[in-house]
């Protein structure tokens, strides 16, 4: 059994992952909120495209909390800024992804209900991404890893 002095104190989580200046900081995890919730920091530099491919997650919500900046959440096709001070909580199962489209450095705070995935997704995906030095990453990989914590990919957009 866990003693609760060892969980009871801030950021009981803190591991911090990133690629080309993009930095996921983990918060909180499963393992010390009884498995209730999930909660990190991700920092996006200004004109980045998230690398990973849009997906939905049908064992969680995922919460976003803008903290700087303006990251674009796309969700089901619709297109939503969130900015300081704004939240959108993104449904089990609707497909999402993420872009900074301004010029400034964006943050947002995500919280994930309950705690379905933590930072070993982030561990293996940002050695992929790191693996590829600058080309792009081994989609059957990336793949494999977030089928494996329960992210779908979706299949990509048809070009126009």
């Amino acid at each position: 059994m866990l003693d609760n002095a060892d969980l009871v104190r801030i950021n009981p989580a803190d591991e911090t992952f990133s690629h080309e200046g993009v930095v996921v900081r983990f918060l909180l995890t499963g393992k010390v909120s009884n498995g209730s919730i999930a909660a990190f920091e991700v920092t996006v530099p200004g004109s980045k495209r998230l690398l990973a491919p849009a997906h939905s997650h049908d064992r969680f919500e995922e919460t976003i909390y803008g903290v700087e900046g303006t990251l674009t959440w796309t969700v089901d096709g619709h297109q939503h800024d969130v900015s300081p001070g704004q939240a959108l909580c993104i449904p089990r199962g609707a497909v999402h992804r993420f872009d900074n489209n301004g010029a400034n450095t964006a943050k947002v705070l995500c919280v994930v209900t309950p705690a379905a995935i933590g930072p070993e997704y982030f561990r293996e995906a940002f050695a992929v991404l790191n693996a590829a030095a600058g080309d792009p990453p081994d989609r059957t990989k990336m793949m494999e890893i977030m089928l494996r914590h329960g992210l779908t990919p979706a299949p990509p957009l048809p070009q126009t």
